[in-house]
């Protein structure tokens, strides 16, 4: 069995022995990716439930399917080499999963449901082999991105644009599974300005989430006709401003709860005092496009005292109403965070002592 998929299941089966648990089922997506090293196995892209889940137990792990997908997964999903088998139950029985589950289990389906939370801060500090699978999507999904938005030609359509986007991550086996791109006042006036066939004729705001292997990385990138109006280029440097006061919160020790407590103090002092409160602000990425948002209202959530560690990785999304945001993806590491979606070939500006992603001024 990989090393990778072996240590991922010492830590479940120490879990399992802390909980007095007779196994866990895991049903979801990004679990499932999780734990076999990579295989993703998505049908249809709306449902977070696999189609393989995965029973573990202290003495075994074992997969379940359907009669329609056990040929495939045998053929190609590498779990032979995960010595994991495979159990096949019938595709129109909607009972069947949890039934044969209990039953290799040797236990009731409810003492096999997984713990959402546990699971994720499992997953949070990612391996090695992890993080450079995730540093390769971040550059892919970086270069479909730029690539995308930077032919983006005055009058043309946002669902043309966003169309580029997704035909660059579709091509690099990444699926996008958050897109906007939008326009012109439509950026000033909404955080998410969804495409809608308008034609943007001086501003475009892109924001990608892009996932394979079951990661995720984020990152937005803004192009303008010309230079940029006053007041979205102060709502763009504040949140600059605001995402600096974030990523300078990642000192040895510090907790999530120590970001987001940054991240109130430095939207007051850039004028914008509980701005917070108007959009999400990111939070830890990996298997979840994030793996949880929380507010810096927040302190009795078990994630506010989540200690920030080597492996983790991060999407902070600050944004201030007029058009101003920021989003990429780093990876925490000894020496401080290493932003993964930089392609090297994107303007950028000097913020809180580092070098960030800025907008692409193109001529008329």
């Amino acid at each position: 069995m990989p090393w990778e998929t072996e240590s991922k299941l010492a830590l479940v089966r120490e879990w399992l022995e802390r909980r007095k648990r007779p196994g866990v089922a895991l049903t979801t997506n990004g679990p499932v990716a999780w734990l076999t090293a990579g295989l993703t196995n998505t049908i249809d892209r709306s449902d977070a439930l696999s189609p393989l889940w995965l029973i573990v137990t202290q003495s075994q792990a074992v997969g379940v399917t359907t009669t329609v997908e056990r040929p495939r997964l045998e053929a190609e999903g590498g779990l032979a080499e995960l010595d994991i088998p495979l159990v096949e139950v019938p595709w129109h029985d909607g009972g069947a999963f949890a039934r044969a589950a209990a039953e290799i289990a040797g236990a009731p389906w409810n003492e096999l449901a997984p713990d959402e939370d546990d699971l994720m801060a499992m997953r949070l500090r990612l391996l090695p082999p992890e993080q450079e699978r995730l540093a390769e999507l971040g550059r892919d999904a970086a270069i479909a991105l730029e690539s995308a938005v930077s032919a983006w030609e005055p009058g043309e359509r946002d669902l043309d644009v966003q169309a580029r986007v997704a035909d660059g991550l579709e091509r690099v086996g990444a699926v996008p599974v958050c897109m906007i791109v939008g326009g012109d006042d439509r950026v000033e006036r909404f955080r998410h300005p969804l495409a809608t066939a308008r034609p943007m004729h001086r501003l475009v705001m892109a924001v990608v989430v892009a996932m394979r292997g079951g990661l995720h990385v984020a990152a937005t990138r803004f192009v303008c006709a010309g230079r940029l109006p006053g007041s979205a280029q102060h709502a763009f440097d504040a949140a600059l401003d605001v995402e600096a006061a974030m990523l300078a919160a990642h000192a040895p020790g510090s907790s999530y709860g120590d970001v987001l407590q940054a991240c109130e103090r430095a939207y007051a002092e850039t004028g914008h005092p509980g701005a917070w409160q108007e959009h999400y602000q990111g939070g830890p990425i990996g298997y979840r496009q994030r793996e949880f948002e929380i507010a810096p209202s927040q302190r009795q959530s078990r994630w506010f005292t989540q200690a920030i560690e080597p492996g983790h990785a991060v999407a902070w999304n600050p944004s201030i109403a007029g058009g101003g945001k920021s989003e990429d993806t780093f990876l925490v590491e000894e020496d401080g965070l290493r932003c993964i979606t930089d392609t090297g070939a994107w303007p950028n500006v000097s913020s809180g002592g580092r070098l960030r992603t800025g907008i692409l001024e193109i001529a008329r």
